[in-house]
């Protein structure tokens, strides 16, 4: 299939999965762990040997984001955490690691006390900003990460730029595009080796399922073998519940995530105006830094995700955040439900008078309603 055209044909039909032994139009969940053998104990499916490799719907979700990223092979795991940490696995002890500043807290911390213990050099710059990028002092790496758009701020990182350097410093480039979803951007065809989402948050879409995912431009790539044979090994897989899930909130993903940047980019504009909002963070603004990259990047809209900096500090900020009624006090994103979150509470580098919102698919005037009456309260 062709990605850009069929995306909405290819998730909206789970890749085109009819049950061939009832002939449902639902995908059916095998639960098995294990499959049985003949006499002469040849398996009688010889796809289908022990449940840590061998579930099809696993298969299926994989099979359908490879193409949606327009990446040659997909794995997926049992968070995004676990996707995070394969990859950064394959770099070796004594290896050197450059990572953007001011991404998901998890990544960050994860990357800081992995490079500790193996004695792995950890260099973190803002990749968002091109002179920081040109002013990097180093001959090589192994690996170059960014997240964009960056949460919580929102930032667009040049992938095309980092791609010619990771070249350059014969580093893996792999873009964590988690806020953007397959939907709305594609960082293979920008350049980036690897992509990596949290599919917990917009891939999935309804807050019931942990998974995360790798996509890779080349599937005979040693480091993609690499992570392949890790998860294999240490059993980082999904289970065949959580896959069947996961398709299932997939088939709508098309339409939960353009009506869902659609809404998040009518509130941002109205947001930007309102007497008690210092800042706007959100890419689709013609304000933010780099609004031209992101449209060149995100072709199909800015994504869901935005965070607004409210006047009156963090006084302001808690009592805005506990008198919202249709956004929940959660932390998630990407979801159909609208979440709000007060992130400084939980990550204490965060600016405090900064909250961040995942809008959902609810309709976008009851949701500024319920932000006009909280900030006017």
């Amino acid at each position: 299939m062709n990605n850009r055209k069929s995306l909405d044909t290819l998730f909206a039909q789970a890749g085109g999965m009819i049950d061939s032994a009832t002939g449902g139009v639902i995908p059916p969940l095998q639960a098995s762990t294990t499959f049985v053998r003949d006499e002469n104990y040849v398996p009688l499916s010889p796809n289908h040997l022990y449940g840590r490799d061998d579930n099809d719907l696993v298969r299926l979700a994989e099979e359908m984001l490879a193409q949606a990223e327009g990446a040659q092979a997909a794995l997926l795991f049992p968070s995004g955490m676990a996707a995070v940490a394969a990859a950064m696995r394959t770099v070796p002890n004594g290896g050197r690691i450059i990572l953007q500043t001011g991404i998901y807290w998890g990544t960050t911390k994860w990357a800081r006390d992995f490079c500790a213990r193996r004695a792995i050099e950890l260099i973190e710059i803002d990749c968002a900003d091109g002179a920081a990028l040109a002013g990097l002092n180093v001959d090589q790496a192994h690996m170059i990460w960014v997240e964009t758009p960056s949460n919580p701020y929102l930032k667009i990182v040049d992938i095309a730029a980092c791609s010619a350097l990771a070249k350059q410093l014969g580093a893996v480039l792999i873009v964590d595009s988690t806020a953007a979803t397959p939907v709305l951007a594609n960082p293979l065809a920008q350049g980036a080796d690897m992509v990596m989402h949290s599919a917990t948050k917009g891939i999935n879409g309804h807050s019931d399922v942990l998974a995360g995912v790798l996509a890779t431009a080349d599937a005979c790539d040693e480091r993609w073998q690499a992570i392949a044979m890790d998860r294999h090994d240490a059993g980082a897989i999904l289970g065949a519940f959580e896959a069947w899930l996961l398709i299932r909130g997939m088939r709508t993903m098309a339409l939960r995530v353009r009506t869902m940047a659609a809404s998040a980019l009518e509130l941002a504009q109205r947001l930007e105006t309102h007497p008690a909002v210092d800042s706007v963070l959100y890419p689709g603004l013609e304000s933010h830094a780099r609004h031209a990259l992101a449209r060149t990047q995100m072709p199909g809209g800015f994504g869901s995700l935005l965070s607004v900096r409210v006047k009156g500090g963090r006084d302001g900020a808690l009592k805005a955040v506990g008198q919202m009624n249709l956004f929940k006090r959660a932390t998630s994103l990407g979801g159909v439900e609208s979440l709000v979150e007060h992130r400084h509470t939980i990550e204490d580098t965060v600016p405090d008078d900064l909250l961040r919102l995942s809008v959902g698919i609810e309709d976008v005037e009851d949701l500024w309603a319920d932000l006009k009456l909280t900030l006017e309260a």
